[in-house]
């Protein structure tokens, strides 16, 4: 698989492009990234949302409509697309698939396992393809997402970092910002972000 990533926006929110098998799948594409996109993408199949926060949604319209591919939302996000108070600018989206809670889907042979971690947000999920994990703003290195903003759950998140603990498998996470990390070395700090929520 070939990932390619570009910070997006005044959030520096990253859009990644995970290509595998000749089907390319962009994930969270933010403030200002449809050009970037389509200077990067051969054969697109879909975009997919890690959660429904406007620097990583903005440009999902403009990408549902110039590339003629579905979109692909945590249902719990789903009503983020449409704007909000605190970003009224938002360019609203509307999903193809509302994605249900852990669902993995087939993309004519790719599948791309969706876990849900709430407590960023009610959708707040990892999109794993092959040895990748793609975080959005769940787990960065070092580091978890906020839990104080509208639509957050402290105790949500508490009993997310507890099911992340869990995970018996090690891939690549791939952070909504920052650099990379791996799903064992994060767990190493998961205890400490519980007893510090």
């Amino acid at each position: 698989m070939n990932i390619k990533v570009q910070a997006m926006g005044p959030y520096q929110t990253n859009c990644y492009i995970a290509s595998i098998d000749g089907k390319d799948f962009i994930i969270d594409p933010g403030v200002d990234a449809t050009q970037w996109v389509l200077a990067n993408v051969t054969n697109p199949v879909a975009i997919l949302n890690t959660h429904g926060h406007f620097d990583h949604v903005w440009s999902n319209a403009e990408l549902q409509k110039k590339l003629n591919i579905p979109l692909y939302t945590p249902k719990g996000d789903v009503m983020l697309l449409q704007g909000s108070g605190w970003m009224p600018d938002l360019p609203p989206s509307t999903p193809d698939y509302e994605v249900e809670g852990d669902e993995e889907i087939d993309f004519d042979g790719v599948k791309v396992k969706f876990r849900l971690f709430p407590g960023h947000c009610p959708g707040c999920s990892t999109i794993e393809i092959a040895d990748a994990m793609f975080s959005g703003d769940f787990i960065f290195e070092r580091s978890i997402g906020r839990c104080d903003f509208p639509y957050s759950s402290p105790q949500a998140m508490k009993d997310s970092l507890q099911r992340f603990k869990k995970l018996d498998f090690d891939k690549t996470i791939y952070p909504g910002h920052g650099g990379t990390t791996t799903i064992k070395q994060e767990q190493k700090y998961a205890d400490y972000w519980i007893n510090n929520i």
